[in-house]
């Protein structure tokens, strides 16, 4: 006789296991606020004697909208100056709601900090490729950034301040 999920079956129990197993689902992506400023075009699309200094900071935050579900922000602000002259400057706040199932508690903030920004990176990144792009300069391709080592910097931090509870990013 086969399996049978209705009379508890290998079946069913199959299906059970999944709803048990950890889950981690984007539910929205969206950008929450964006800016891009050329201040000095036309003069900043000369040709320069020298590469430009890029800066970019990288922030994380993340606030529980429901049981299971967290928004959580991606923040990207950045400039390109030549001395003392900026070419471009941005800032970036890119967003997702996700839904986390049957995480353990003691790992659930790595994941909603670590895991949910990794996934939203590269959207992130392509947003300020076009927009640097169409500001008239070579696209800005932002290289990698390692969540983990972001968010094991913000936890010591949060250390060496005496902060009580867990880390934000």
């Amino acid at each position: 006789m086969a399996d049978n999920p209705a009379n508890g079956g290998a079946h069913g129990q199959a299906g059970e296991q999944a709803e048990l197993a950890p889950s981690l689902n984007a539910l929205a992506q969206y950008a929450k606020d964006f800016s891009f400023e050329n201040p000095n075009a036309p003069r900043s699309l000369a040709p320069q004697n020298q590469g430009p200094q890029i800066n970019i900071q990288v922030n994380v935050n993340a606030k529980q909208l429901g049981e299971t579900d967290f928004e959580v922000d991606l923040k990207l602000e950045g400039d390109a100056k030549v001395g003392n002259d900026v070419l471009f400057a941005f800032d970036l706040t890119y967003s997702g709601v996700f839904r986390a199932r049957n995480i353990p508690q003691e790992q659930l903030h790595p994941v909603i900090m670590i895991e949910c920004p990794r996934l939203l990176f590269p959207f992130a990144r392509q947003i300020i490729a076009d927009a640097v792009r169409n500001g008239g300069f070579p696209p800005l391709y932002i290289d990698p950034i390692d969540f983990v080592a972001l968010y094991r910097q913000k936890a010591a931090e949060m250390q060496g301040q005496g902060a009580a509870g867990a880390p934000t990013a």
